[in-house]
């Protein structure tokens, strides 16, 4: 029987590895395993009566939060020379979802991530979007269990060279970049649209945008806000995008 991405006897030898890549031996392994539980898999688990699962989303929420807080003060020691809009733009470059998203790559959390099977089976594993919010949600875990300074040293460990750059490397909005490679593509803009808004048994409420490109759908995003699922929408389109531009690279083509 499969958990999430490996096998479920394999599981808590992938969760040592986990745990020591990420520089924070769990206390209470209870708070990394709700880290890694999705919202797919727990509703899964509730319409089979099993009440017992939370998903991660809090965690994520809580992450979030403390992953800025810890980024902040990582940058503030370590250039104390530089002004307020240097440190911020640092800041939003490091904790934005694509720096997540290959964060958690280069953890090999994807295989560790539980979903439901309808989301499995459509690539979740892979998702920038689901990558970046359990990274923030396992922060989110290390923080309940160990405190700030755990996070923080989690923080220097795994962005290293990045905190110490001489100039803060500024990650480009995924909207502005996705509608300028299309624009160059095709000679028109992406569009976007809420296709859905949904509140579930009591958890955060939030929205499905859907970018498309000549009335064609490309990627979706779900996100707390509007603007948010939108983001995330473009950053799924931008991963599609450069794959298959690599491809066609390679000998394929791309099409819009």
């Amino acid at each position: 029987m499969r958990e999430g991405g490996c096998e479920e006897d394999e599981r808590p030898v992938a969760l040592e590895r986990f745990e020591v890549a990420l520089g924070a031996a769990f206390k209470n392994t209870g708070l990394l395993e709700d880290a890694l539980r999705h919202s797919s898999f727990a509703h899964e688990n509730r319409q089979r009566g099993d009440t017992s699962f939370a998903n991660n989303e809090r965690l994520e929420f809580l992450g979030d939060a403390v992953l800025g807080l810890a980024v902040a003060q990582a940058l503030y020691r370590a250039h104390p020379d530089w002004r307020e809009g240097e440190l911020s733009r640092a800041l939003h470059s490091l904790v934005e979802g694509r720096s997540l998203t290959r964060l958690a790559q280069r953890l090999e959390l994807g295989p560790l991530i539980r979903l439901g099977r309808t989301e499995e089976q459509s690539g979740g594993l892979e998702k920038p979007s689901i990558l970046a919010d359990a990274m923030e949600a396992v922060i989110g875990a290390i923080f309940l269990d160990r405190g700030l300074e755990a996070v923080v040293h989690f923080v220097e460990l795994a962005f290293g060279k990045a905190l110490e750059a001489d100039a803060p490397i500024v990650e480009r909005d995924p909207k502005t970049e996705f509608q300028e490679r299309v624009m160059s593509a095709v000679g028109e803009f992406p569009t976007y649209r809420v296709v859905a808004d949904s509140q579930v048994e009591g958890d955060d409420q939030r929205f499905t945008a859907e970018v498309q490109v000549r009335g064609e759908a490309l990627a979706r995003g779900i996100g707390r806000t509007k603007r948010a699922a939108e983001r995330l929408a473009a950053q799924e389109a931008l991963t599609d995008w450069s794959a298959e531009s690599a491809a066609g690279e390679s000998g394929g083509h791309v099409e819009v």
